[in-house]
């Protein structure tokens, strides 16, 4: 897939994250796919999405630096939101944090097939371990 194309199919992904969509989760996910080496599957990916918008409700997937090559879209995400349950072990202050995400996606089909992602959990831990 050219990387123009593939970057688009990425953004419109964000945007189904960002809208809520999960019934339309399928169009840009395969059915095997795995997070940081787990197979998860759609279902278990999307419990997991689920998970997180439950903990954060204000959870919007903001992409700062989107690059495509062949079949992988590297992005950095970049947050800004507010924990209402317990996040990677710290309870909510009920202040806003702002954190980021780099993840890659590989793709097949025009797919994702695998997500490896690596959370800033330091700046997590700085915000809300106070």
């Amino acid at each position: 897939m050219p990387q123009e194309m593939l970057t688009a199919v990425y953004h419109r992904y964000l945007e189904c994250l960002n809208e809520r969509r999960w019934d339309d989760l399928g169009e840009f996910v395969a059915d095997d796919v795995t997070h940081n080496d787990r197979p998860l599957g759609l279902s278990g990916y999307r419990a997991m999405l689920e998970d997180d918008v439950r903990t954060i409700p204000d959870l919007r997937f903001v992409a700062d630096r989107v690059v495509a090559e062949g079949d992988v879209v590297a992005c950095r995400l970049l947050f800004r939101c507010r924990p209402e349950r317990t996040f990677l072990g710290f309870e909510p202050t009920g202040e806003t944090i702002t954190f980021a995400e780099h993840a890659f996606y590989e793709f097949r089909d025009g797919r994702i097939v695998a997500v490896s992602s690596l959370l800033d959990v330091r700046a997590v831990a700085a915000q809300m371990a106070r």
